[in-house]
C-alpha cells in the first residue's frame, strides 16, 4: 500500500486513483498471504503430525520387542 502511494505521489497522479490503487492492492496481497499462511500453516501441522506418529509407532514397537503388551503393567515393587 505504501509502494503505490509512493509511486503515486513522485508521479503526482490524483489521490483518489492512488488511494482506489493501494486499497486494491492492499486486498490482493492480503488474499496472497491468507492463502500462502494456509498451505504453510497445513503443511506444518502436516509434518508435526507425521513425526509424532512415527515417534509413537517407534516406541510402541520398542515397547513390544522389550515383552511388553498394551495394557500390562510392571508389578514389580
Amino acid at each position: 500500500m505504501a509502494t503505490v502511494m509512493l509511486r503515486g505521489a513522485l508521479m503526482r497522479e490524483d489521490v483518489n486513483n492512488v488511494a482506489l490503487e493501494s486499497i486494491v492492492a492492499l486486498v490482493v496481497f492480503m488474499l496472497v498471504g491468507a492463502v500462502a499462511g494456509w498451505i504453510t500453516d497445513y503443511l506444518i501441522r502436516d509434518a508435526v503430525e507425521t513425526g509424532f506418529r512415527k515417534r509413537v509407532e517407534w516406541f510402541r514397537k520398542g515397547l513390544e520387542d522389550a515383552g511388553y503388551t498394551e495394557g500390562e503393567t510392571d508389578k514389580t515393587p
